[in-house]
C-alpha cells in the first residue's frame, strides 16, 4: 500500500511539490491546532502554568453550570439555520442566473457578487443599521411611514441577531459561489443537447435533471464552506454588533470561544468549546452529504 502511494507521488511530483506550500500551512495552522485541541480540553490551562489534567470538568461546566453556553448553542442553530441553508440557495441560483448571461456580463457580475467576501464592508454596514435618523434603513422606514422613531438595529437585543444574520448573507458568496459557478462552466454542453433530444424542453427541468446530478462535486464543496462559515461566523457578529452583543443575543459557540480563549486565557474551556462545535459541525455535513448524495447520485 505505502510502495503504491510513493510510486504515485513520485509519478506527481510536480503537483505535490505545488500543493506542498499550501498543506504545510494548513497542517501547521488547521490540523495541529483542531488535535492539539482535544487533550487540552481535558485540563485548566492559562498559557501561563503548564496544564493540569482534569478530566470532564470543562464539558460537564459547560452543560451543567454555563447558562451563556446553553444560549450561545441556540443562537448558533439559529444563525446557521438562516445562514447555511439559504445563503447555499443563494449562492446557487445566483451562479445559475449569472451562467446564463452573456460571456462579459458573467465575468461582471460574478465579480460584484465576489467582492464583499474579500473586503472588509463592516463599516459600510454599520452605516446602513445606524441607530440614529441618518442610518440608511432608519430614514427609509420613517420616510415611507413604516416607523416613527428610529430602531437601535444595532444594540437593540429584539434585532441584533437579524442584523447580524443579514451581513452575513450578503458575506457568504465566497468560495462556495465561485466554486458553483466553475460547475456550471464545466458541464459538457452535448448533456443539453441529449437532454434536448430526451425531451428536456426548459430550464427547469435542464436544471432538475442535468445541471444538479452533473455538479455533485461542486455541490458538496460549496455545502462544507457553507456550513463552516454558519457554524463559525464570530468575526461577522463581534464587528456589528459588538463583543458581548446585547444581552449576549447574538452570541454563538465560536463567539463563547473566543471570550474564554482570548479574553480570559482559559485555554482548556476554550478547547472543549471548540472540540464540541467541531463534533456538531461533523454531524451536519455528514447529514448534509447524504441528502445531497442522494439528489445528485
Amino acid at each position: 500500500m505505502l510502495k503504491k502511494v510513493f510510486s504515485e507521488v513520485r509519478k506527481n511530483r510536480e503537483c505535490y511539490l505545488m500543493l506542498a506550500p499550501f498543506m504545510i500551512l494548513f497542517v501547521m495552522f488547521t490540523v495541529v491546532p483542531v488535535l492539539m485541541s482535544l487533550p487540552i480540553g481535558f485540563t485548566d490551562f492559562n498559557m501561563v502554568q503548564p496544564p493540569e489534567f482534569i478530566g470532564l470538568s470543562n464539558y460537564t461546566a459547560l452543560f451543567l453550570s454555563d447558562k451563556v453556553f446553553i444560549k450561545s448553542i441556540r443562537v448558533t442553530v439559529i444563525f446557521a439555520f438562516f445562514t447555511g441553508p439559504v445563503s447555499f440557495v443563494l449562492c446557487f441560483m445566483l451562479a445559475w442566473l449569472i451562467n446564463e448571461m452573456p460571456s462579459k456580463l458573467r465575468t461582471l457580475f460574478t465579480l460584484i457578487f465576489y467582492i464583499p467576501s474579500m473586503a472588509n464592508v463592516y463599516s459600510v454596514w454599520k452605516i446602513i443599521f445606524s441607530g440614529d435618523i441618518n442610518g440608511y434603513i432608519n430614514s427609509f422606514l420613517i420616510n415611507i411611514g413604516i416607523i416613527t422613531s428610529p430602531i437601535q438595529w444595532l444594540t437593540d437585543g429584539n434585532y441584533v441577531l437579524g442584523t447580524a444574520i443579514v451581513v452575513q448573507l450578503w458575506l457568504s458568496l465566497g468560495a462556495g459561489f465561485l466554486a458553483l459557478r466553475a460547475g456550471f462552466q464545466n458541464i459538457d454542453r452535448s448533456m443539453y443537447e441529449a437532454g434536448a433530444v430526451e425531451g428536456i424542453s426548459n430550464k427547469w427541468q435542464e436544471l432538475i435533471y442535468i445541471v444538479i446530478p452533473s455538479m455533485k462535486p461542486h455541490l458538496m464543496f460549496a455545502s462544507v464552506m457553507q456550513i463552516v462559515s454558519s457554524f463559525t461566523a464570530g468575526t461577522v457578529i463581534q464587528n456589528i454588533v459588538g463583543f458581548p452583543s446585547t444581552d449576549y443575543k447574538a452570541h454563538t459557540i465560536m463567539t463563547h470561544a473566543y471570550d474564554y480563549g482570548w479574553v480570559r486565557y482559559e485555554m482548556g474551556y476554550a478547547s472543549a468549546i471548540c472540540m464540541i462545535l467541531f463534533i456538531v459541525m461533523y454531524a451536519v455535513n455528514r447529514v448534509i452529504s447524504r441528502v445531497l448524495g442522494k439528489y445528485t447520485d
